[in-house]
């Protein structure tokens, strides 16, 4: 066996022990079988290696879908969750299509020009969400209301009729989630193993499966049994329109952003080409949607622990997905003794890391207005949908855009211009330059690149600088590594507030300037 082999059997085998409980716990977080979240990682390993995905990313079922798969099973369903998941798959087909359909338009690049603050406002909501009801599964609970803000409501007083043991367990999963990974020597070995090697012991010492058995997970014995078609009856009702957008918008996104994020990681290795993972990530979905498995992104958590296991190749998300395959084939009564609270407990953690107060500190610092794009998104998400809530976040961003001078026109249409020098190729920016026209000015360096080896980006006459754009200038540098980007900067563009990534504007249109930088 060669060494690169041998490297992505490990880590693929390794990012599987991690991989399983969470399969599992998103799969009863978002109202489907536990068995369809095994199908989505082994669909996503096996099949999205093969499709040309990117190089190191890890595919499976992500904790930033459950609630939009949830509300998708419940609303679809009316109360009936196994025909709202089998509507949901549905759903999971058509937006399917949608995926590969923009990978094979090339518009995988349309998720970078989502405002940051949006993106992580969206994420910290769903973080939100799911503290909310896994608290409940963690305790032993079946709680009376379904919104969130109910949820957290009434979770003090609800708490008074836990489950002794099973709380016990998933407290004490949780705590291995959150300190094992602070142990050194333990590095290598995931929490997650370490739970399982745990809590299976115990639900048999406690003699969970004859005396509380609606308290475990429930796979087939027989892996096919689990097997569940889409019901296409719903497709053209609004609602499953709507979950259609959520999944295609949302999964892409999140997709996306992982890609990019990794490829951050590994500078040893060639940018990663988007409009083809995204069609992997299609493709990937439409079989997982076809027997039964939830939606699937490219996930961030799997994925670092995937580089950090030393893979090389998309070899590794392959075994990630054979391992789980074999492991619900050969083992599925060992799975069956996991305490649904540890499930619980690895999920929360997860929430507590979506919705940290680190991101609420960081969009203030970055500037208020910033805090305000990100507060919104967050509250209407919690408040109404996640759909909706990205809508008034962006709806946001757009009017404090106009607010500050900005015309729709200037916006939307800035004025590129390329002039030609003899040792480089200068491409000046004329009017605001914000996250409505960085796609077309990615698109102008990326052709430039191609046939120049020096760029120099003059920002002399921008006007306006958003928070995106700034965000994103270094990326782009990297991205371009054979060719030398310079920017030229503007010395008018002065910083909103006192943060590197804060907007800039140019002096003259300002009412007042901070203090300092």
């Amino acid at each position: 066996m060669n060494e690169s082999l041998k490297k992505d059997l490990i880590a693929g085998f390794s990012v599987f022990l991690l991989a399983l409980p969470l399969c599992l716990g998103i799969a009863i977080a978002s109202g489907c079988p536990p068995i369809a979240g095994i199908f989505t990682a082994i669909i996503g390993g096996m099949l999205g290696s093969l499709c040309g995905s990117s190089s190191v990313t890890i595919k499976g079922p992500a904790a930033g879908m459950v609630v939009i798969v949830l509300g998708a099973v419940q609303e679809l369903g009316q109360g009936d969750l196994f025909l709202g998941y089998k509507l949901m798959l549905a759903v999971g087909v058509v937006a399917a299509l949608c995926q590969i359909t923009i990978a094979l338009m090339r518009k995988a690049v349309i998720a970078e020009m989502m405002p940051p603050s949006v993106i992580h406002g969206m994420l910290a909501a769903i973080g939100i969400i799911i503290l909310s009801k896994q608290a409940y599964v963690l305790a032993g609970i079946t709680p009376s209301a379904t919104k969130p803000l109910q949820l957290l409501y009434q979770l003090p007083g609800a708490l008074s009729h836990f489950q002794p043991i099973i709380l016990g367990i998933g407290l004490f999963a949780f705590a291995i989630t959150l300190f094992w990974p602070r142990i050194k020597a333990a590095a290598l070995i995931p929490s997650s193993f370490v739970i399982l090697a745990t809590v299976i012991p115990l639900s048999l010492y406690f003699a969970l499966p004859e005396q509380a058995p609606q308290f475990l997970i429930h796979l087939p014995t027989n892996f096919f049994e689990g097997i569940q078609f889409p019901d296409f009856s719903q497709i053209l009702t609004a609602t499953s329109l709507k979950y259609i957008v959520l999944f295609t918008l949302v999964g892409s996104i999140e997709s996306l952003l992982t890609v990019c994020a990794v490829d951050s990681l590994r500078s040893d290795m060639r940018p990663s080409d988007l409009d083809q993972d995204l069609r992997a990530i299609g493709i990937a979905n439409l079989a997982s949607a076809c027997i039964g498995g939830l939606p699937m992104i490219s996930e961030i958590v799997r994925s670092k622990a995937n580089i950090d296991y030393g893979a090389t190749s998309p070899k590794a998300n392959f075994f990630h997905g054979l391992c789980m395959l074999l492991a619900v084939v050969f083992f599925p009564t060992v799975i069956n003794l996991i305490p649904l609270s540890a499930l619980a407990a690895l999920l929360i953690f997860v929430g507590c890391r979506l919705a940290s107060p680190k991101e609420f500190i960081h969009a203030y610092h970055v500037g208020r207005d910033q805090l305000l794009i990100f507060l919104t998104t967050l509250i209407v998400t919690l408040e109404t949908d996640l759909l909706i809530g990205v809508a008034s976040g962006i709806c946001l961003k757009l009017l404090l855009l106009l607010l500050r001078g900005n015309s729709l026109l200037s916006l939307l249409f800035p004025l590129f211009t390329v002039e030609k020098k003899e040792d480089h190729i200068r491409l000046f920016i004329d009017g605001p330059l914000t996250f409505l026209s960085y796609l077309k000015f990615k698109k102008m360096v990326k052709d430039l690149a191609k046939e120049h080896k020096r760029i120099v980006i003059s920002l002399h006459a921008v006007t306006y600088l958003d928070h995106t754009v700034v965000k994103k200038m270094e990326m782009i540098k990297q991205t371009y590594k054979d060719v030398e980007i310079t920017i030229d900067d503007n010395q008018q563009l002065a910083y909103l507030y006192n943060h590197p990534l804060s907007a800039r504007q140019i002096v003259s249109t300002l009412l007042s300037k901070p203090k300092n930088r």
